[in-house]
């Protein structure tokens, strides 16, 4: 992977990293979930007035977007009733364990191809993933637990919406583009307009309106800023996916799991273990061999 579209991916990961435990850390992470997308909802869709024209989205590109809206409206939904069932550092490893999954769909799919060292590289991410999830020790019942269940839920639909986006991206790359707004920035904001009634339709019964209103007056700022931080992290992450393969963008993004483990020992008070930091440790050496041997 070229350095730029490295670093790219890795400012994505400690972002995605940071929003997820402001999720986690409110007292109602679906009614939060919610709340955050709202503000993206006020923030981010006037960007589609700055010249945009929709006749430039080619229309193999609408039916991605409004698949990866329906993907992302369960994801957000299973991800934030996870997190009310069990710990940050149980929950985010799970779910951002794609590496496992996404070459094995995306190389006869989409005709990308892994280098030795980069296929080790991605199943050292992915083994430090399952690490970090063990609580000292690996005990399977925690992996039943209803949090665990949630988090291997979400974990399929972060399969899908990674091949779907990287599709759209592709055709965008090559598409004719004259706007002022990015590819990246419009396909996500043409996504995100479909996504959020979706999500709201699945989080009926668990987030009431006057949740969402109480969560928007109270914690205003940390929505604002928690919404801002997804946005620039999956922007950052559509503009990797223009020019490098999927397979190596979702195994380094997975960067974030170590973001999320300190996150989770320091702001969240959650007990450090050795294993979690073994596993932490194995993720950066991922990361390195997909970064040095594409």
């Amino acid at each position: 992977m070229p350095p730029f579209e490295l670093a790219l991916v890795l400012l994505s990961g400690l972002l995605h990293a940071s929003w997820n435990a402001a999720t986690k850390g409110s007292d109602t992470p679906t009614s939060f979930l919610l709340a955050m997308e709202v503000v993206s909802l006020l923030l981010f869709v006037p960007i589609l007035a700055l010249g945009f024209d929709p006749r430039e989205v080619p229309p193999a590109v609408w039916a991605l977007v409004l698949a990866s809206a329906l993907i992302h409206a369960f994801y957000a939904f299973l991800l934030s009733r996870a997190y009310a069932h069990t710990e940050l550092s149980i929950a985010y490893p799970i779910v951002r364990s794609t590496p496992a999954f996404v070459p094995f769909v995306a190389v006869p799919l989409l005709g990308e191809s892994v280098s030795p060292l980069g296929a080790l590289g991605i199943a050292l991410v992915v083994l430090s993933l399952w690490a970090v999830t063990a609580d000292g020790r690996f005990d399977a019942r925690a992996f039943r637990s209803r949090g665990a269940r949630l988090a291997y839920l979400t974990l399929l639909t972060t399969v899908g919406y990674s091949l779907v986006d990287k599709e759209a991206m592709r055709i965008l790359g090559e598409a004719p583009w004259s706007s002022r707004v990015p590819p990246s920035v419009a396909y996500l904001t043409l996504m995100f307009v479909l996504y959020l009634p979706c999500f709201m339709l699945l989080a009926r019964g668990t987030a009431s309106a006057a949740e969402v209103a109480h969560v928007l007056r109270t914690r205003t700022a940390s929505v604002a800023g928690a919404a801002l931080v997804a946005f620039v992290s999956y922007v950052l992450v559509l503009r990797a996916m223009e020019t490098a393969p999927v397979s190596y963008i979702t195994a380094v993004r997975q960067s974030s799991v170590l973001f999320a483990l300190a996150i989770g020992v320091l702001a969240l008070r959650e007990p450090p273990r050795r294993l979690r930091l073994l596993g932490g440790l194995a993720n950066v050496a991922g990361v390195a061999l997909i970064g040095l041997f594409p």
